[in-house]
């Protein structure tokens, strides 16, 4: 059966090792999820379910307006994936609401207690 890569997810019915997957790994299940990815996937459902509150006004007019409207591209309705829409929404979420402007504030988000902000590579550019 295919998957409908328009349907909303919760983060519980997202990715998850198989047992093949685990057993490769020695059962350490942390090193095969990326750290900040499940908290910030149910921060952000939260935050959908609430009607995005705390964001702007103008964050709020746009998510409709992505979200809740229907487009056309000549006679063909355009939706964005799921995977699109949850990006977008955090990002939002992050930089509004969550105020997670650098990697301390980041650090929140660390579902494996593994993380150091030293694993934040800052530097930009090249040879200096």
């Amino acid at each position: 059966m295919k998957s409908d890569p328009f349907r909303i997810l919760t983060p519980d019915e997202r990715w998850h090792p198989t047992q093949n997957q685990m057993d490769v790994f020695q059962n350490a299940y942390e090193k095969l999820l990326p750290p900040l990815v499940y908290k910030i996937r149910l921060a952000v459902k939260n935050w959908r379910d609430e009607n995005y509150q705390g964001a702007s006004e103008t964050s709020k007019s746009l998510l409709n307006f992505w979200f809740n409207q229907e487009h056309l591209i000549g006679q063909t309705k355009f939706s964005f994936f799921f995977s699109q829409r949850e990006a977008i929404e955090s990002i939002i979420y992050l930089y509004e609401v969550a105020k997670a402007h650098d990697k301390y504030d980041m650090m929140r988000f660390d579902s494996s207690e593994r993380m150091s902000t030293g694993m934040f590579d800052e530097s930009i550019g090249g040879a200096g």
